[in-house]
């Protein structure tokens, strides 16, 4: 078992946080005029104002089907604020810096372990978690949800989440081993109306598998973008 001060040690050290640590401040800064730039036309256009945007590190969630091909279950991430870096030089490098989290690690830490040793990082550096949840409309398949609720000025605000499903995707133009760029439409919560996953890192699983095998985590990074937030 990996020593707790290990793992701290390891979360403290990497060079997202060292961004973070001079550099981010709470969200709050004036976000109306920004845009997500070169923003695929193949994506829904957001048509509300930009409320926050976050750099995701965390796991892209799969299993084998009964074809042999790998199907998406969920993800689990951490999510960082970058709201405040915005029109800075270090916003465009952000992701390729959350990958960094993951080469940085110990081979012998799991993507779980990393998440909940960043997690308890101080607001406003923690802006709050993603992950899968039952469709709150159908009760039927899980839908992604972004949840604020436990940090920083939202927590114990209840209404600081939303539940989304996908409006659009598109391949990631940065190659076939990252994710895809999505946009997605609010269903429930007041977090936000629109969502947007770009600047993808990762996250592929393999092209096949063996129907039975165990269920697979792959890391990845990503940039959220939240549009329309009432919170």
């Amino acid at each position: 078992m990996v020593a707790i001060s290990t793992l701290v040690s390891v979360a403290l050290s990497l060079p997202l946080v060292m961004v973070f640590s001079g550099a981010v401040k709470p969200s709050g800064c004036d976000l109306s005029k920004a845009q997500i730039a070169n923003l695929p036309s193949a994506l829904t256009q957001p048509t509300t104002s930009l409320s926050f945007v976050a750099i995701a590190i965390g796991t892209q969630n799969y299993t084998c089907s009964s074809a042999g091909t790998y199907t998406n279950i969920g993800a689990v991430a951490e999510l960082f604020d970058i709201s405040c870096l915005y029109n800075t030089s270090s916003f465009g490098v952000i992701p390729d810096l959350a990958i960094g989290v993951w080469k940085a690690a110990p081979p012998s830490l799991t993507p779980q372990q990393i998440i909940s040793k960043l997690q308890p990082l101080s607001s406003p550096v923690v802006l709050g978690e993603h992950y899968y949840v039952p469709n709150p409309l159908t009760g039927q398949g899980l839908n992604p949800e972004w949840n604020f609720s436990s940090h920083g000025r939202f927590k114990g605000n209840a209404d600081a989440y939303v539940v989304a499903a996908k409006a659009n995707n598109i391949a990631a133009p940065t190659g076939s081993q990252d994710i895809d760029w999505v946009s997605l439409k609010s269903l429930a919560g007041k977090l936000a109306q629109q969502v947007y996953r770009t600047d993808t890192q990762l996250g592929q699983p393999p092209a096949s598998c063996t129907p039975g095998s165990p269920d697979i985590t792959i890391r990845y990074a990503s940039k959220y973008w939240l549009f329309g937030s009432s919170v």
